[in-house]
């Protein structure tokens, strides 16, 4: 977690920890460059959750809700949490989403997000997209 509250002050952006009415989970304030989650989740919620509204950012969305900006930050948390080599790791010992996500400290939506948005299954192999570390993330896309 702290890793991830590091990349958010090096992008300019604040993290802040509040009650949130359900369903609300946390939110991404593109005005005040602020990510607002909320106080009960786990701290693999936390994680998650952190990481897709920094996703929001990375992208440049606005606060509207898109399904297209949803998918694009669900895949920046995906691509930035989970390590390739780890999760092929998982995959030769099971194929259990709820498994692999519990060894990941991710929840298993976003392990099924990883599997849809950043593997490509080609002939029985499975081949990965490059993955950006936090380190990495140093740049806005427009990507959406």
């Amino acid at each position: 977690m702290r890793e991830l509250i590091a990349y958010a002050a090096r992008q300019g952006v604040t993290v802040h920890v509040a009650h949130l009415p359900a369903p609300y989970r946390g939110y991404y304030d593109a005005e005040r460059r602020q990510v607002v989650y909320d106080f009960n989740l786990t701290p693999i919620e936390r994680r998650v959750v952190l990481a897709h509204e920094l996703g929001h950012d990375h992208h440049g969305h606005n606060c509207e809700e898109d399904p297209r900006s949803e998918r694009a930050a669900d895949a920046f948390a995906a691509r930035l949490l989970i390590d390739p080599a780890r999760y092929a790791e998982l995959e030769r010992i099971t194929h259990d989403v709820a498994s692999i996500a519990e060894e990941l400290r991710v929840t298993p939506d976003l392990v099924v997000v990883y599997q849809e948005h950043c593997l490509t299954r080609l002939r029985g192999v499975t081949y990965v997209r490059p993955r950006m570390g936090i380190n990495q993330w140093h740049y806005r896309s427009s990507y959406a």
